[in-house]
This record gives C-alpha cells, structure tokens and sequence, in this order.
C-alpha cells in the first residue's frame, strides 16, 4: 500500500514536471539565445488559462479552446518582443525592471475582467476518467499531461538534431554574433523563438488549468519554480529544462505530502547541489552532457 501511494505521488509529480517543462523549455532557450531576461514568462502561462477558460465557457470546448489560446498567447509573445523588449536588448536591468512590471499589469488586467476568485478550468470529457495501471488507478487526464510532455521532448530533440532550424538555434546560443556574420536574420529568429517560447508557456498553462486551477499569482510561482529548472538544466538548452523539470516536479510534489513546511527549502536545495557540481548547470554551455 506505502509503495502504490509513494508510486502515485511520483506521477503526479511527474505531470507537474511535464507542465513546468513546457514553460521552462521556451524560457531556457530565450535566455539562452536571446539573453533577455523576461520575468513576465509566467504571464503567458496565466493569460493562455484564462482565454482557454473563457472560450470554454462560450461551449466552444476544450481542445479548440486549446489551440486559440495558444495563438493568442503566440501573437502577445510577438507583441511584447517587437514593441517592447528589442528595444532594451544588452540591457539587463531595463529588462528586469520592464519585464518585471509588464507581469503586474498582467496580472492586474487578468483580476479586472475574469475576477480574483480561484477558478478551475474543466478536464475535457474524453480523458475526466481513471485508468489502471495494475497496481492503481490514475487519473488520465495527469497521464495525458506526462505524455505530451515527453513528446515534446522528443519533438525538440529532432528540431535541434535533425532541422536547419535546429542548427541555427544551437549557432545561436553557442556564437550569436557569428549567426548574424552568415547572413541569418537574427532579429526574425529572435521573434520566432520568443513567439514558441510563448506559445509553450501558455500551453503549459491550458493544460495545467484542470490540475493546478487558475488564480492570480499561480504565473509567480509558476515563474520562480521555471527559473530553478533553468538554472538547474542550464541556459539555452531543452534537456536541461526537461530533466530539471522532472526534478523538480517530483521533489516539489514529495514535498508537499512528506515535507510541506521545507517543501521549497528542497526545491532551493537542489538548484545550490548542482551549482556547487556544476556552475553551467546540468547541460548548459560548458557542462558535459
């Protein structure tokens, strides 16, 4: 029975990691390549849960709910980095600062039209049911979660591997100033980049509705957890986000039943153990993957 509830709480922090993948992914790689610093990453996150949840609630359903929010979601990555952030590219400070306040406008604008109540975002239908797994059953809307986050990954692993694409986001973030030497239109693969990262993040957010539920502050937390996987994978790479990811996610949910009151203490406590192993991070430049 202690080995089935331990096996639980490992899948539900495996579903937690998969969601904090997907916002950790595009966060690393912006950082990575572009070197910007957006503390407002976890606005995306919050903004694809609450236009997801308003379109569900005009019965156009979840899976189309989805996929508007996601554009959405895209197009504001879009704005943000066009309007706001190129002009305070090599500006570190200006971005902390700017980012930093575009998040409590968000946020802001976010408890003026849907409220400042927790709300749930529904499980679509055809995954509100258990499945068994043997030993258990699991929901498997969390088993769904776990799945599209390791199909994700290997997405990513054939973009970076197998694509043009690929190749030019590893340029990018190894020797930006040799990428635009050849001819590439940085400032077009900036916006790309920054438009997925987006896209990701709100990803992450529809699907963690109906796990997480959806207030305002959750794209705080959301952020400073996408953080640690960043520094814990390191900059600029998807497997760093992917392993930090599931780290995290099962350390934070073991935490919180075993542990509650050092909960982030452990999450902390592994961020210092790699640093202290490897400054770069687990697969950042410099380490050895």
């Amino acid at each position: 029975m202690a080995g089935t509830t331990l096996l639980m709480h490992i899948l539900n922090g495996l579903a937690y990691g998969m969601l904090l993948f997907m916002i950790a992914a595009g966060l690393s790689i912006i950082f990575g390549l572009m070197h910007v610093v957006n503390l407002a990453h976890g606005t995306f996150y919050l903004v694809g849960v609450y236009v997801a949840y308003s379109f569900v609630k005009q019965g156009m359903g979840f899976w189309p709910s989805l996929l508007v929010a996601i554009v959405i979601v895209s197009i504001l990555g879009i704005l943000m980095e066009k309007l706001l952030l190129e002009r305070v590219y090599g500006m570190e400070l200006e971005q902390v600062l700017l980012t930093f306040g575009l998040s409590f406008i968000f946020a802001d604008i976010v408890k003026w039209i849907w409220g400042s109540s927790p709300l749930t975002l529904p499980i679509p239908m055809n995954l509100d049911v258990s499945m068994n797994l043997g030993v258990m059953m699991f929901p498997a809307y969390r088993i769904f979660v776990i799945l599209i986050g390791c199909l994700l990954a290997v997405f990513l692993w054939y973009m970076e591997n197998k694509t043009r694409i690929g190749a030019v986001i590893r340029a990018g973030v190894d020797d930006r100033e040799m990428l635009s030497a050849l001819g590439i239109n940085i400032k077009g693969v900036f916006t790309c980049i920054f438009a997925v990262g987006a896209g990701l993040a709100g990803l992450s957010g529809v699907l963690g509705g109906p796990i997480m539920g959806m207030y305002v502050g959750i794209d705080s937390e959301i952020l400073i957890s996408s953080l640690v996987i960043v520094v814990v994978g390191g900059l600029g790479t998807w497997k760093g986000a992917f392993v930090g990811a599931i780290l995290v996610g099962v350390v934070d949910t073991l935490g919180r039943v075993y542990l509650p009151s050092l909960t982030m203490a452990m999450v902390f406590a592994i961020m210092i153990v790699v640093l202290l192993m490897k400054p770069n991070g687990l697969f950042g430049k410099g380490a050895h993957a």
